[in-house]
């Protein structure tokens, strides 16, 4: 038995020159592929240069311009930061952004109370008659700016429909003013602004599987616990991006504020015109612009970090 024993350990102790090849050749093989660049380096490499046209175009038509609008906010008329100061500190401009700002969020929220239930019925009705509502929501946005204003102009002054239709129901004593004013550029935007809420939505709506509604149903939930606890998380991908956009686009939107608003309620985009086309001071018109590009990207990086699939987002995430 211990013969055995003295045997068996012996023949484990001997090289196996079968391992012993494959171990060598696994070596020189691993040795060889760490000489050769990595497959995915070389995929990298060709990737970037595929990007080179779009950076290009970038360079080209954003940054160039970006960086001589931000030079001729701080170097005309004098160099220094005394455009930007003035934005600020005289009464009349910051006026304007405060006008700016506050229409802005109210035509969001607006377009958002409008829109999320357009959205909604568009979604739980058959799809033949949600594609007609579709469309015809799509059919606002086809339709001239200019002639979608100039209605609301019409509707809203004090000989137009629905002062008359108020003042026939007998609601009102005397006609309301709603053009040129405030109130008359938040209700012609609010209606311009309602699609690009609506698509978003519609399109996040439509990826919510039913089943996730019926298992809270199921669960115990009320139809008011499923709606706000389970159905209007799941829409904060649509509502983010919809809100998102309708403020981005209402911070820049000229036409409607300028024809339903007038000159006692001036907006940024339409202080930027002015200054270039009555004042020829082109150094307060790109400061104020600039800014307005500021306000846009930083939206934009906190729209990201909010995403947990974006770049930012997942990073903040790790």
């Amino acid at each position: 038995m211990a013969g055995q024993i003295k045997m068996t350990a012996a023949v484990s102790r001997q090289p196996n020159p079968a391992g012993g090849a494959h171990s060598t050749a696994g070596a020189a093989y691993h040795k060889a592929t760490s000489m050769q660049p990595s497959p995915s380096l070389a995929q990298r490499w060709r990737g970037s240069r595929n990007l080179l046209p779009a950076l290009l175009f970038l360079g080209l038509f954003f940054f160039a311009p970006l960086i001589g609008l931000l030079l001729r906010g701080v170097l005309e008329p004098v160099p220094g930061l005394g455009n930007y100061e003035q934005l600020f500190a005289n009464s009349a401009y910051s006026r304007v952004l405060l006008n700016t700002f506050s229409v802005a969020g109210l035509v969001t929220l607006f377009s958002l109370l409008l829109g999320f239930p357009l959205a909604w019925v568009i979604t739980l009705v058959p799809r033949g008659w949600g594609r007609w509502i579709l469309n015809i929501v799509l059919l606002s946005m086809w339709t001239s700016l200019l002639a979608r204003t100039y209605s609301w102009l019409v509707l809203l002054q004090a000989s137009g429909v629905i002062n008359k239709a108020l003042m026939g129901m007998g609601v009102i004593d005397q006609p309301l003013e709603m053009v040129h004013n405030l109130t008359g550029v938040v209700i012609g935007m609010s209606y311009i602004m309602i699609p690009f809420i609506v698509l978003p939505l519609q399109a996040t709506m439509q990826a919510i599987d039913p089943m996730v509604l019926q298992a809270g149903s199921i669960c115990g939930a009320s139809p008011w616990s499923n709606f706000f606890r389970v159905f209007l998380p799941l829409c904060r991908p649509g509502l983010f991006s919809g809100g998102l956009m309708v403020f981005v686009m209402s911070l820049g939107y000229y036409v409607t504020p300028a024809l339903l608003g007038g000159a006692q309620n001036m907006m940024l985009p339409e202080f930027i015109v002015q200054q270039v086309q009555s004042f020829l001071n082109w150094g307060l018109a790109s400061a104020a612009a600039a800014l307005l590009v500021l306000i846009t990207l930083v939206l934009f990086y906190f729209y990201l970090k909010l995403q947990p699939e974006s770049p930012v987002g997942a990073s903040n995430a790790r």
